[in-house]
């Protein structure tokens, strides 16, 4: 039975370098054998939660009428899910941190649908290094997610990425990230 990855694209680019390594993610995946659906946040109609605290109730569901009711299920059937974003103002992307706030609405199920999840990082910066760059931030947050979730971070690809296009231009990179597919689709 195949995998079924979900790629989040944070990036408010279309094409950009994160989600030009994305991409690579997504080849490498379909490469091993998985089915991969890539999902372009900025494009999408995502809320931030209200607080109403409506999916808190045992059962409850995220009362917030947006696109984020056609994600949850997908984000429940997803065997792994990527985390695409670039890194700004020392984090990751407004369109990607919304989208995982919005992940509160599975509170009312205790969290099950994400529970064990594998997960995939990618992040793209503009600074020389993840650490001068913030995106440092952006992995501790995704650590603490994946402890919280008992989830495992299966791999990370960052890299400076400053202009459009940087990521074609790095082929060693390019190569990381179709890994990093590879082995999300793996056992």
């Amino acid at each position: 039975m195949s995998k079924a990855i979900l790629i989040l694209k944070g990036s408010p680019r279309e094409r950009g370098n994160s989600s030009t390594l994305a991409d690579q993610v997504a080849a490498g995946a379909r490469a091993a054998g998985a089915e991969v659906e890539s999902v372009w946040l900025h494009g999408l109609d995502i809320q931030p939660c209200t607080a109403c605290n409506g999916c808190g109730i045992p059962g409850g569901r995220c009362v917030v009428q947006d696109d984020m009711q056609a994600l949850y299920p997908k984000l429940a059937a997803a065997d792994a899910i990527v985390l695409a974003s670039p890194v700004y103002w020392f984090t990751m992307s407004a369109q990607l941190k919304t989208c995982i706030d919005r992940w509160y609405g599975f509170q009312g199920t205790n969290w099950q649908e994400l529970q064990g999840k594998r997960f995939g990082v990618v992040l793209a910066y503009g600074d020389a290094s993840l650490t001068s760059s913030g995106g440092i931030n952006a992995v501790h947050t995704f650590e603490s997610m994946c402890r919280y979730l008992r989830g495992e971070i299966v791999g990370i690809v960052h890299g400076s990425l400053s202009g459009v296009g940087d990521a074609e231009k790095k082929p060693a990179l390019m190569r990381e990230a179709q890994k990093l597919g590879e082995k999300l689709a793996g056992a």
